[in-house]
């Protein structure tokens, strides 16, 4: 399956990293990219979503979202100075990624997405793909009875395990208060 979601950066790349990140083997499949900063800011004033620069979009051929995020993690550290410290999920889908996140099949979906009370597209792109919000489409399938989780239990775990270690590093914690805490270390 691929997983559509973003990693979110310490701070924007810098075109050091940017260059780095377009020569680096880990990440020349195209399954990361990333927003540069434009040269002159005052000529090219940055956008009022100055978060976009701090985030990575990913699509990642991955078992789980979990193993997707983790493999995405792994790229990024290729470069000097880049860290992860957060997951996003976009706020628009298609039926298959609505599909995927609730656990419905994706025939299933598409039958629904014809009833009358299904959300109506929020936009589609030239080449075809129809994109929902997926806000409303989890709401439609709760009203139905379908047990679609607010947040996905893989995004929890990498969230949070990517700001905990953000936490982490540089602080001063023994590996005994981090045991007492539940933390398996070795």
């Amino acid at each position: 399956m691929e997983w559509s979601f973003g990693i979110v950066l310490r701070q924007p790349l810098t075109r050091e990293q940017a260059d780095a990140f377009d020569h680096c083997d880990a990440l020349a499949d195209g399954a990361i990219s990333y927003t540069l900063a434009p040269d002159d800011s005052e000529v090219h004033p940055l956008s009022a979503d100055s978060a976009l620069l701090r985030e990575l979009a990913c699509d990642i051929e991955a078992p789980t979202l979990l193993d997707a995020v983790a493999q995405a993690v792994q790229r990024v550290r290729h470069i000097d100075g880049l860290q992860a410290v957060g997951v996003t999920l976009p706020d628009t889908v298609t039926l298959d990624e609505a599909a995927q996140r609730s656990g419905t099949g994706a025939r299933s979906l598409a039958q629904l997405s014809q009833d009358e009370g299904f959300p109506k597209p929020e936009s589609e792109s030239g080449e075809g793909t129809v994109l929902y919000a997926w806000d409303r489409v989890a709401a439609f399938l709760r009203n139905m009875g379908e047990p679609v989780p607010e947040v996905p239990q893989d995004l929890v775990i990498a969230d949070l395990t990517l700001r905990l270690v953000n936490a982490l590093d540089g602080s001063d914690v023994s590996p005994g208060a981090l045991r007492a805490l539940g933390l398996p270390i070795d």
